[in-house]
C-alpha cells in the first residue's frame, strides 16, 4: 500500500513541479514565441506582416504575457548578467512596439504629434507587473542602462527605425548582434549619407533626439568620431552634421 501511494505521488506531483521549474522564468519560456513571429511575420527587410500577425496572434500574445509578468527590475534573480538583462528590453520593447501597432488598428502612420502621443505616452503596457508606456520605458528603464547601441536595436516599428532582425536577441548573441545592428545602420543610405563636395553628413534623427547618449558634449558635430566606430566611409572631423527627416510611415510587409 506504501509503495502505491508513493507511486502515486510521483505521478501527480513530479510533472507538476517539473513544469513549475521550468516556467521559472516566464520570459525564457515565451521566447521561442518571440523567435516564431519574427520567422514567420518579419522579412529580410525588416517589414512586418502586422496582418498575419492580428490573424494569428497566438505567439505574440504570449511573449507579450509573459513580458507583463517578469522583468529585470522587478525579478532581478532571474536575470543575472547584463546579457540576459539587454537582451530583455531589447525583445520587450520590440514585442511591445509590434502589439501596439495591432491594438491601434494597423495604422498607416505614427506622423502626427496627437498619434505619437497616443502610441508612445497614453497607451499602458505591463512590463514584470508594473504598468507604464513605450515613452518611459524606453527614456527611463532602457537609456540608464549607458548601452548606446541599443538605439540600432529598439523598433517602433516605422519605416526609419533600424531594421527588425529576424532573430530574436538572447544572452549568447547579444553582443555580436547588436554590433551587427549597428553597423547595418551606419551603413544604409537611409540612415548616412556623406557629400563630400559640401563636407556634410546627413545621419538619421536617432542620432538628434538621443545625441547626449552617443556623446556627452550634446554637440552634433562631436557625433562624427561614434559614426566613424561603425561606418566603413569616414568621415572627416571637419565636416558639418545635419539630419535626415523622419519618416514615420508604419513598417508593413507588402503584400
Amino acid at each position: 500500500m506504501l509503495k502505491r501511494f508513493t507511486l502515486l505521488i510521483c505521478i501527480i506531483f513530479v510533472p507538476a513541479l517539473a513544469a513549475a521549474q521550468n516556467s521559472a522564468n516566464p520570459y525564457l519560456d515565451a521566447l521561442p514565441n518571440w523567435q516564431n513571429v519574427l520567422t514567420k511575420y518579419v522579412d529580410e527587410q525588416g517589414r512586418t506582416n502586422f496582418k498575419g500577425i492580428a490573424e494569428d496572434p497566438v505567439d505574440l500574445n504570449a511573449f507579450v504575457s509573459a513580458i507583463g509578468k517578469v522583468s529585470p527590475d522587478t525579478h532581478a534573480e532571474l536575470f543575472t548578467n547584463r546579457a540576459q538583462i539587454l537582451s530583455y528590453h531589447v525583445n520587450a520593447y520590440n514585442a511591445l512596439a509590434m502589439f501596439g501597432i495591432i491594438d491601434r488598428g494597423i495604422p498607416n502612420n505614427l506622423s502626427s504629434l496627437r498619434k505619437k502621443a497616443s502610441f508612445f505616452r497614453f497607451r499602458k503596457v505591463t512590463i514584470g507587473g508594473k504598468k507604464t508606456n513605450l515613452f518611459h520605458y524606453e527614456n527611463k528603464i532602457i537609456r540608464p542602462l549607458d548601452e548606446p547601441r541599443m538605439h540600432f536595436a529598439l523598433n517602433c516599428m516605422v519605416k526609419d527605425c533600424p531594421r527588425l532582425p529576424q532573430q530574436a536577441f538572447t544572452e549568447n548573441n547579444f553582443e555580436q548582434l547588436l554590433q551587427s545592428v549597428s553597423v547595418e545602420f551606419f551603413n544604409k543610405d537611409k540612415h548616412l549619407t556623406i557629400d563630400s563636395n559640401n563636407k556634410t553628413v546627413e545621419v538619421s534623427k536617432i542620432m538628434d533626439f538621443y545625441t547626449k547618449d552617443f556623446v556627452s558634449s550634446g554637440k552634433a558635430n562631436d557625433l562624427i568620431g561614434y559614426i566613424n566606430l561603425f561606418s566603413n566611409s569616414k568621415i572627416p572631423a571637419e565636416y558639418t552634421v545635419k539630419y535626415k527627416k523622419y519618416d514615420w510611415t508604419v513598417n508593413v510587409q507588402p503584400i
